[in-house]
């Protein structure tokens, strides 16, 4: 039985799991810090909607987003990003201190981690082996977000082939974040949000046009309460 959890406002709205089991987790209490983002096969158009639903907020927060694309596509993703949501969106330059409002995705070809100087977030570019076959890896910045901002780290986990994500998606709640993402219906392929909703990980499953209310909310909260 999928059951439902919300933040205060609008309620998860229940994914068609076509007879799969799948418990959702109760929200963090603790307001993000931090939103990463994963995505890949059919990413490009979801990452879009998703933004466009969430924009007017995220000049609380830094947003991290990995997609798995070649780095030839990155130029035309940042201009689609930025007519999307009107926010700033580039490539972080290694060692710089990412600042609420800005959108930083990850080089074609390279990992995006995330430490802590003193008490500095800092971003890393990082030339380490692929993981789950990609490169950037959602898995590289979500276990590194989740070790520099702990339970202030709210990732989503958008469409895409394979499972990358899923390890990440577990630290991040292991440090007592939140986890949400995009429900089998709105998916083009189903496998990133669906390894993470079927390992029990996900506070939500939702269509891709519900996802940004949802953060949205999240964002907007000091503390939130969610209910299974």
């Amino acid at each position: 039985m999928l059951s439902s959890a919300s933040p205060t406002g609008p309620a998860a709205e229940e994914s068609p799991v076509r007879g799969k089991e799948i418990s959702l987790r109760r929200f963090s209490t603790v307001a993000p810090q931090a939103l990463v983002i994963a995505a890949s096969t059919g990413g490009t158009q979801a990452l879009l909607t998703f933004l466009a639903g969430v924009s007017d907020y995220l000049s609380r927060l830094p947003v991290f987003i990995v997609l798995h694309v070649q780095a030839s596509f990155t130029g035309s993703i940042i201009s689609q990003i930025q007519a999307a949501t009107r926010l700033g969106v580039r490539v972080p330059q290694h060692g710089e201190g990412p600042k609420p409002g800005e959108l930083y995705l990850a080089p074609g070809s390279m990992h995006m981690r995330l430490l802590r100087m003193g008490d500095m977030p800092v971003i890393c570019h990082a030339d380490g082996p692929p993981e789950n076959f990609c490169k950037p890896s959602a898995d590289v910045l979500f276990r590194s977000a989740a070790q520099t901002y702990g339970g202030a780290t709210l990732g989503v986990v958008l469409t895409g082939m394979g499972c990358d994500g899923l390890a990440g998606s577990r630290a991040i709640v292991e440090a007592g974040g939140s986890v949400v993402v995009q429900d089998e219906a709105t998916s083009v392929v189903w496998g990133m949000p669906g390894a993470v909703a079927l390992e029990g990980l996900a506070a939500a499953v939702q269509p891709i046009e519900k996802l940004g209310q949802t953060v949205a909310s999240l964002i907007l909260r000091a503390n939130t309460r969610g209910a299974t």
